[in-house]
């Protein structure tokens, strides 16, 4: 019976943690918009003390309806004096964002009149001013939101591009935590079952038949958590950007594009080879996909230090999702066959690892010749001219396409992977469920404990991890302790 007391004895544990956890709660209030000069500033309390808050700042007799905008004079609690005129809202818990009692002050934006409500809140005693995410943090733990939720609603406000919004709001509408919550109800059930037929298959209680679904949950599990986690990285990609590299040879017109697709000088341009010498980067969006376009060093030999270490960093870009192969074609030298080897030998040095793809860009076009164009009959590349503009839309369109390709549309097929925390979650899980078959036919407690470091790494993800809930299957499947 040692497995079903370990659960017994974290439950109680689990449950005196709730207790202490509910006895103590202080209110806390805090500028929710944002900072500096506006139309309208959001100043939030949450806690017990919110009520009595209100009656100070309002002198209100009694309370608003709840979700219920009211115009109300917000006074110094000490001194009377009118701080400003604006709305108040009243939020009732469990009905709140914190599942606090929560309110609102909608006041005017100017720093004067936000920094005078702050302070009259904070004269009250049992107010204090929050902590960076501690409304967050209150909403997860009374259960409002479960950390998936909470990643997303973070990853919602960072959000700086179409798609990742897209992605965010998914994510913080619950689907990626109701898949992990849904495997780990079925590791909850499993390991219920295995923990039954260890205390209590001697009393006949529970039949071996048991051992043999819980094989097939496991093992269908596995399959599912592989499938999930080979999808190339397109939600972390998606939500840190894709690493876009320039590379290519001195003066081919890297710093120039760099400059073109961000509007703007980032990086300096020189007739001198060998300008760029370190790794310069630009956050961007691209189509609604963000990128960081990084440009490099021009690939050749140097006798200059400073040169050759920014050359050896350009090598190392076969890290990157897409490497932009630029090209000068101005080069009077230039034929198909001298092209085709100098892509081949560009290709191979930066390939590494091997980046997702490769986009050859044939740069100052407007300096060759139409005839020379003709005779070189040059393979399917993206022709532009960073001088002229010319071929940049289609440049763009097609870095487009790739990272549509890379990162797919977050709104079509399964929730997607968005932190290297899931990663790393979901591989130890899958791990420990290989781990399980290997004890099963040895061990089954060694098998039972698997299945639980399994159903703790899940629960690692959502925030959800309580020996409770196994508890309540196994009386609820099983007829014992009548």
């Amino acid at each position: 019976m040692w497995s079903f007391r370990r659960c017994l004895n974290t439950f109680t544990q689990e449950s005196l943690k709730r207790w202490m956890h509910h006895c103590v709660r202080d209110t806390i209030f805090a500028l929710s918009s944002g900072h500096g000069k506006c139309g309208v500033a959001v100043i939030r309390t949450s806690g017990p003390a919110s009520q009595k808050a209100l009656h100070l700042l309002t002198k209100w007799q009694s309370l608003p309806p709840p979700r219920q905008v009211k115009l109300a004079s917000i006074l110094c609690p000490r001194s009377g004096e009118l701080l400003d005129r604006g709305l108040v809202v009243w939020f009732a818990g469990p009905n709140s964002f914190t599942g606090e009692d929560c309110c609102e002050y909608h006041v005017h934006g100017g720093p004067a009149v936000v920094s005078g409500v702050l302070q009259a809140l904070g004269s009250l005693q049992m107010l204090r001013p929050a902590e960076p995410g501690e409304f967050t943090k209150r909403a997860f733990q009374n259960g409002k939101l479960e950390l998936t939720e909470v990643e997303g609603l973070g990853d919602l406000i960072h959000a700086e591009t179409e798609v990742q919004r897209r992605q965010a709001l998914r994510q913080m509408s619950g689907e990626l935590g109701q898949l992990y919550q849904r495997w780990s109800q079925q590791l909850i059930r499993a390991l219920a079952h295995i923990e039954a037929f260890i205390d209590f298959s001697e009393d006949d209680n529970v039949e071996e038949g048991v051992l043999v679904a819980v094989d097939e949950v496991v093992e269908k599990l596995r399959k599912e958590l592989e499938e999930h986690l080979e999808d190339n990285r397109r939600g972390e990609r998606l939500r840190d950007g894709v690493q876009v590299v320039l590379a290519g040879a001195t003066n081919a017109g890297k710093s120039s594009l760099l400059n073109v697709i961000s509007q703007k000088p980032t990086a300096i341009v020189s007739s001198i080879p060998g300008t760029t010498r370190d790794v310069v980067e630009a956050t961007l969006n691209i189509g609604g996909y963000p990128i960081i376009l990084s440009d490099t060093a021009g690939l050749r030999d140097s006798e200059d230090p400073v040169e050759r270490e920014g050359v050896r960093r350009a090598k190392r870009v076969g890290e990157a999702d897409i490497v932009v192969a630029v090209i000068d074609v101005s080069n009077s030298l230039l034929s198909k066959e001298t092209l085709l080897a100098y892509l081949k030998s560009l290709c191979f040095s930066l390939q590494g690892d091997g980046p997702r793809s490769i986009i050859v860009a044939l740069n100052k076009v407007d300096l060759l010749s139409q005839k020379l164009c003709q005779e070189c009959e040059l393979p399917p590349v993206c022709l532009l001219s960073c001088h002229t503009g010319a071929g940049i839309s289609n440049f763009l369109r097609i870095l487009r396409d790739h990272l549509e390709a890379i990162c797919g549309d977050p709104l079509q097929g399964g929730p997607s992977i968005t932190q290297t925390r899931h990663r790393h979650h979901l591989t130890a899980c899958l791990d420990a469920l290989g781990r399980y078959n290997v004890h099963r036919q040895q061990d089954l407690v060694l098998s039972a404990e698997e299945l639980r470091i399994a159903h703790r790494q899940l629960g690692a993800i959502t925030g959800r991890v309580s020996a409770e809930e196994i508890l309540d299957i196994i009386f609820s499947d099983f007829c014992i302790g009548k």
